[in-house]
């Protein structure tokens, strides 16, 4: 029974790009990233957040050369270069999901 309402889940990839150690900015974007999440929790949708460092060579080739912080929702860079409100991060997952 799990597993069927397991499949029946929408899931949602969320990538916080950040520097390594984390700065305050790549802090920032993540908390709120959380924040977002967290409004949505009635909706069914699963949500996976990853920290990606932005000088890795996996996420060089992934995204290309990034200003961090940004955020990636399902392999697309939305936010890069800025720390995104709270309420910026909901607009673009309401249009995810």
């Amino acid at each position: 029974m799990v597993d069927v309402i397991m499949e029946n889940l929408k899931k949602v990839n969320v990538e916080v790009i950040g520097v390594e150690p984390p700065c305050p900015r790549c802090k920032k974007t993540r908390e709120n990233v959380e924040k977002a999440i967290t409004k949505f929790w009635k909706t069914g949708v699963n949500f996976e957040v990853a920290k990606l460092n932005a000088a890795s060579k996996e996420t060089v080739q992934k995204y290309g050369v990034l200003v961090p912080p940004a955020v990636a929702v399902n392999g697309v860079v939305r936010i890069m270069g800025q720390v995104p409100e709270t309420d910026e991060i909901e607009r673009i997952l309401r249009k995810i999901i």
